[in-house]
């Protein structure tokens, strides 16, 4: 074998070589995954909770799933009192809400800054005792009865309208939003409507409205 040929197949070998190694690093750089998710935690409830009867902890986990649509998990805890027209009753209980928001207006230089409204379905599961349920007695007397601690669940759905905004340059975004919700079921201890449903808030009716103020970061 000539000293050209062998030449031409050293060059060769190394040309392939090169070639592949190259390719192997696009792959690698087309495949490599980027973080695109947001965790929050609610300041504004959490504050108050130490003022209040209230001790709401929550937060969220949320994450672009294509163009402006934003896929979103919210769970927390909740611990609250209900002592209003002869009823006393205290309720604890975990909480979830799972659904989505479209982004409405956003900034063009970060997609992430912007005005969203969205939706959700949400269920708590939680424990609760009345100390004191009013009933009406013989010729008009008020009266009350106790009933023993149980194990309830309800189920809610929620609208949900906020927006968000980056702290300077940071990964550190302020995220505020309301939520109008709407009680679909719930189970009840003797036919008791419940006064107190955690996550979903103090209320003797089926609406109620709901704030957050978060503190966000963004991976």
């Amino acid at each position: 074998m000539n000293r050209k040929l062998i030449y031409t197949l050293i060059f060769s070998l190394s040309y392939f070589v090169v070639f592949a190694q190259e390719k192997k690093e696009e792959k690698k750089k087309e495949w490599h995954y980027k973080p695109n998710f947001m965790v929050g935690f609610d300041l504004l409830n959490t504050g108050a909770s130490f003022f209040s009867d209230r001790k709401l902890y929550q937060g969220f986990i949320s994450s672009k799933i294509k163009d402006n649509v934003h896929g979103v998990i919210d769970a927390g805890f909740d611990s609250n009192v209900y002592q209003k027209n002869g009823y006393d009753a205290k309720v604890n209980g975990a909480f979830l809400r799972v659904g989505g928001f479209y982004m409405l207006a956003k900034d063009p230089e970060n997609e992430f800054n912007g005005f969203y409204g969205g939706g959700k379905l949400a269920g708590s599961f939680y424990k609760q005792e009345y100390m004191a349920v009013p009933v009406r007695g013989y010729g008009g007397s008020s009266s009350s009865i106790a009933f023993p601690s149980s194990t309830q669940s309800s189920y809610w759905i929620e609208a949900s309208l906020g927006g968000r905004v980056q702290l300077f340059e940071s990964n550190f975004y302020i995220d505020v939003n309301l939520q109008p919700k709407y009680l679909i079921y719930t189970t009840k201890q003797d036919e008791i409507q419940p006064m107190i449903v955690p996550g979903f808030g103090r209320s003797s009716g089926k609406f109620t409205m709901g704030f957050a103020w978060n503190i966000a970061y963004k991976f």
